[in-house]
């Protein structure tokens, strides 16, 4: 993601599972960003605890339930929806299926 957040990074051993298939994916450590999801007046900033990990994936950030319910977001997987509260009200994203299946 273009950042050099070697010395930012807090040691963190607790492997997490589900991401790499078949196996636990160790940490390099872990660091707390701000994450801000917002439209043109309307937005929310949370600070979200990472592990930083190193092996290839198609993403570059993935929200676990911990990040989603501090966000107090409602996703609509059916849909490609995930809603979200802000300052002013509702932020609504979409998500485009032909492309997130060009990415895999």
């Amino acid at each position: 993601m273009g950042l050099n957040i070697s010395k930012m990074l807090n040691p963190s051993r607790a492997p997490f599972y589900g991401i790499v298939p078949g196996n636990a994916a160790t940490p390099l450590g872990s660091l707390v960003l701000p994450v801000t999801f917002r439209m043109k007046d309307n937005y929310r900033t949370e600070y979200i605890k990472f592990k930083v990990a190193d092996f290839e994936s198609s993403y570059h950030a993935i929200f676990g339930r911990s990040a989603l319910a501090k966000f107090m977001a409602v996703p609509h997987y059916i849909h490609l929806l995930l809603k979200i509260l802000g300052k002013t009200g509702v932020l609504t994203f979409h998500g485009n299926l032909k492309k997130s299946y060009s990415y895999d």
